[in-house]
C-alpha cells in the first residue's frame, strides 16, 4: 500500500529509548545510531537497542501481544511477515534429525527476510518527518528499501559496489532509487554517515567502522520470526541462520528474549550464525570483535570483513556459535535443496551444509527440532544457477 504522508505510524508508548547491549546505559531514540558512546571511550564498539517500559507503566497503553513489544503498534507495512515454515522429512531423515523446518523469507513483498527490517525502518522515518532512506547494499537490502521508500513517498540513496547484479539495479532505478558506487565498505559506509548528518536523511545501514549495525528499531523488525516460528511449528531447538553482521540473528535472539521474559516460552534456542569464512569464529578463537576479517565469497549476501557486538551477543547468549561453510559447501547443499524443491540463495542454502557440520561434531542431536532461515531464493541470485 501506498501510505498518505500526512499520517504517521504509531509509536509505543512504552518505548523509552535506546539501551546500550553491553552496559544498559539508557538514550533517547534519534535518527542517528552511532552506538554507545559510554562503551566507545572504554574502547567498545556496540549497538544500542530498543528499550521498553514493563507492561502497564504507559498511560493507555494495551498489553503487548505475546508479550512482544514492537517500536510502533500500527508500523508502515507492504504486508511482510507471517512467511511460512515448511517441513523437510527427507532432509531431516538425511542429516539424522528429528525434525527440520525452512523459514521462507522468500515469501515476503520483495523477496528477502530485509522486508521486516525496512517496515521498521521506514515507520521511524515517518515518524521522525525524514524525507529520504539511505542505505550501503549491493543486494538484497537496497532492493527492499528502494520498493518500501516508494510506496512510502520517500526517497531512497544506496551506496553499492560496481559489480552490483543487473537484477538489483534495473529494480533500483525503475524505483527511482539514486545509486552510488564505491570500490569498498569504507567508502560506502563514509558516504551514508555523510548523508546521515543531513536534516531528513534517515540511514538503515551500519554507516560505523567498527561496524555496529542497522538501525535499531529497524533491527526490532526482526522479533516477529522467533513467535511466528514458535506459533508455526513449536519452539525449536536449534536455528540456523546466515550472518554478515548479525541484524537478522540479534533480531530473532531479541524476540526469543522477550517471549522468555513474557513465560511464553522456558529456554531460548540455540542460534548458529553461519558465513562464508572465518569471521565470528576467529572472534570465539580470541580474535577483536572490531578486527578486520577480510575473505572472498561467491555468498555475496554474507560477504564483508566485520564482526559486530550484536552476532557476538546473538550466539553466545544463546549458546549457539558460529559456523563456516565455503562456496563450494554452500553449491553442494543447495543442490540437495533444488532436489527438494526449495529454491534458496546461496547462502541459505549455506545452513544447510553448516546443519552437516553441527550433526558431525554433535553440537545438534539426532532428537532434536532445527530451523533453518532461507533468507531468500535464487531468483536474483547472480551465481544461480550454479556451474
Amino acid at each position: 500500500m501506498v501510505r498518505d504522508r500526512t499520517s504517521k505510524p504509531q509509536r509505543n508508548p512504552r518505548l523509552r529509548g535506546l539501551q546500550c547491549l553491553r552496559c544498559d546505559a539508557l538514550y533517547p531514540v534519534t535518527l542517528a545510531h552511532d552506538g554507545c558512546p559510554a562503551c566507545r571511550r572504554a574502547g567498545f564498539h556496540v549497538a544500542l537497542r530498543a528499550s521498553y517500559l514493563p507492561e502497564g507503566d504507559a498511560d493507555g497503553e494495551a498489553h503487548s501481544a505475546h508479550g512482544m513489544p514492537m517500536p510502533y503498534t500500527a508500523p508502515f507495512t507492504l504486508g511482510e511477515g507471517q512467511t511460512p515454515l515448511h517441513d523437510m522429512p527427507q532432509l531431516a531423515q538425511k542429516f539424522g534429525v528429528a525434525r527440520l523446518a525452512l523459514k521462507d523469507e522468500s515469501c515476503n513483498p520483495t523477496g528477502s527476510h530485509k522486508d521486516r527490517m525496512t517496515a521498521m525502518g521506514v515507520s521511524q522515518a515517518l515518524d521522525f518527518d525524514a524525507h529520504t532512506l539511505v542505505l550501503a547494499s549491493s543486494g538484497n537490502a537496497a532492493v527492499s528499501a528502494a520498493h518500501y521508500a516508494w510506496a512510502a513517498g520517500l526517497g531512497c540513496e544506496v551506496a553499492t559496489y560496481e559489480g552490483m547484479p543487473a537484477t538489483y539495479t534495473r529494480q533500483l532505478d525503475a524505483l527511482g532509487a539514486r545509486r552510488y558506487v564505491f570500490a569498498d565498505n569504507a567508502g560506502r559506509w563514509a558516504f551514508v554517515r555523510e548523508r546521515s548528518q543531513h536534516p531528513g536523511y534517515f540511514a538503515l545501514s551500519n554507516y560505523r567502522l567498527p561496524a555496529l549495525g542497522s538501525a535499531p528499531l529497524a533491527i526490532e523488525g526482526y522479533k516477529p520470526v522467533a513467535l511466528e516460528c514458535m506459533t508455526q511449528g513449536g519452539l525449536p531447538d536449534h536455528i540456523v541462520i546466515p550472518t554478515a553482521r548479525g541484524d537478522l540473528a540479534w533480531g530473532i535472539y531479541a524476540g526469543f528474549r522477550d517471549l522468555l521474559a513474557a513465560g511464553r516460552i522456558t529456554r531460548l534456542p540455540k542460534l548458529w550464525l553461519v558465513e562464508p569464512f572465518p569471521r565470528l569464529s576467529r572472534v570465539f578463537a580470541g580474535g577483536a570483535i572490531n578486527g578486520s576479517y577480510p575473505g572472498h565469497t561467491a555468498q555475496f549476501s554474507t560477504a564483508g570483513a566485520t564482526v559486530t557486538y550484536l552476532q557476538w551477543q546473538a550466539a553466545t547468549a544463546t549458546g549457539g556459535g558460529a559456523v563456516v561453510v565455503n562456496d563450494d559447501q554452500a553449491r553442494e547443499a543447495r543442490g540437495l535443496l533444488t532436489a527438494a524443491g526449495v529454491s534458496a540463495e546461496l547462502c541459505a542454502a549455506g545452513g544447510l551444509a553448516a546443519l552437516g557440520q553441527l550433526r558431525e561434531s554433535n553440537a545438534i542431536a539426532p532428537d532434536d527440532h532445527v530451523v533453518l532461515m532461507l533468507t531468500a531464493n535464487a531468483a536474483s541470485d547472480p551465481t544461480w544457477p550454479d556451474r
